[in-house]
């Protein structure tokens, strides 16, 4: 199921030679120490895999820190095949620092867990660790893949993983929900006080006869919770280079697994069932304000200077016969700040708090310039969305407001 060039050979440490390009092995380097982790529970996982392989012509990084794995490949003019694990930190550093104009020899010889590395200004040796001694990548080779448009993932995962939780007693509200039905991918994330959702339809790569995708009535129902960090990762991963292939996901025994171009990720996923945040969606809404979503942001971000010197939470009120709205912030024994916008108000006047942060964090990530506050009473949830787009729905809990 990996990319071409992927595959690994037997882990053998024998005689490996390659030369490759400074720049690409550095910017490989880079992106699979995102993988290594910080306090390995045993000595290799501090370590970053290489696999040279004569046959394709490629050496093969590999991090992994038995939660996300990250592998990557690049051109390389392999004179023999072999694979070593070196450290990552003073791999990356030394790789990093050396000229771009001059090609690295990598030479491990036969029988030594040490390589030396040659460049045009000097050479270096580095002690390794077996090959043998990494675990492997858990990489799902059953089951059709789903295919999805880059693009469209990394819409969907920037605009929901802000909203995931960082607290991991919360298990699956860390991660981000991403569910395929019919013709469409749902990216949902909550932290429990506010839910972020962005519906893509025809986000399934290349739909039509012939064209190697999936189809998605073939997988009716499709649904797995991500940890967000490990799809931050896959997002800097997709946003790193411009390529047309769709991205291949497996999921299988709590892993999942992203192939794109000549990289994969894999992770670990969440156990149990994601909570009905449809059901959180209210069905309609008596109060609505129309807003231009630049002003909005912008006033909000200067009466937050004063809510952050409390509880960082601000006051909406609306007046509909002068169509404004009322943005206000008051920090005991500190001081106090009001803004007024224009809006389109339709409904009763309505007086409703929130916590600035959360309601900036859904703003920034819409693109609409006219955005719609959406709202019942001062107590039920609360719903952004960008104007005549319903693909994106940002609910928000207000803050009870304390007479």
């Amino acid at each position: 199921m990996v990319g071409p060039g992927m595959g690994i050979p037997t882990r053998s440490v024998k005689t490996m030679k390659l030369v490759c390009s400074q720049a690409e092995l550095s910017a490989s380097l880079q992106l699979v120490s995102r993988a290594v982790a910080a306090r390995p529970t045993h000595p290799v996982l501090a370590n970053v895999l290489l696999t040279a392989d004569a046959g394709t012509g490629r050496l093969s990084l590999t991090g992994f820190d038995l939660n996300l794995g990250i592998q990557t490949s690049l051109p390389a003019a392999v004179e023999t095949s072999g694979a070593i694990t070196l450290p990552s930190r003073l791999f990356g550093e030394i790789v990093s620092r050396l000229s771009a104009d001059s090609p690295i020899t990598l030479e491990c010889p036969e029988g030594q867990e040490q390589v030396e590395l040659t460049s045009f200004s000097g050479s270096y040796q580095m002690r390794g660790l077996s090959a043998e001694d990494f675990p492997d990548l858990p990489l799902v080779q059953t089951g059709a893949p789903i295919r999805l448009e880059a693009e469209a993932l990394i819409k969907g995962l920037r605009a929901t993983l802000f909203a995931s939780s960082p607290d991991e007693a919360k298990q699956l509200l860390t991660g981000v929900h991403l569910g395929l039905e019919h013709d469409g991918l749902e990216c949902a994330a909550t932290d429990g006080h506010r839910l972020s959702v962005l519906r893509l339809n025809n986000a399934a790569a290349g739909a039509g006869p012939g064209s190697g995708a999936v189809e998605v009535e073939e997988a009716p129902s499709f649904a797995v919770t991500v940890p967000a960090r490990s799809l931050r990762e896959l997002e800097r991963l997709l946003s790193s280079r411009q390529s047309q292939e769709p991205v291949s996901l497996f999921s299988e025994r709590g892993q999942v697994v992203f192939v794109w171009a000549d990289q994969v990720l894999t992770s670990r996923s969440l156990d149990g069932t994601y909570p009905n945040y449809g059901q959180l969606i209210p069905a309609s809404f008596s109060r609505t304000l129309e807003l231009d979503r630049r002003a909005f942001v912008n006033a909000l971000e200067r009466v937050a200077v004063v809510a952050d010197q409390h509880n960082n939470v601000v006051k909406l009120s609306s007046d509909p016969a002068n169509d404004r709205l009322r943005i206000s912030a008051d920090a005991q024994d500190v001081g106090s700040g009001s803004e007024s916008l224009p809006a389109l108000v339709k409904g009763d006047a309505i007086e409703i708090a929130f916590n600035v942060r959360y309601v900036l964090d859904g703003l920034k990530a819409m693109t609409a310039e006219r955005v719609e506050l959406r709202c019942n009473a001062p107590t039920t949830p609360a719903v952004l969305a960008p104007l005549e787009d319903p693909s994106f729905t940002y609910l928000v809990m207000p803050v009870q407001i304390r007479s």
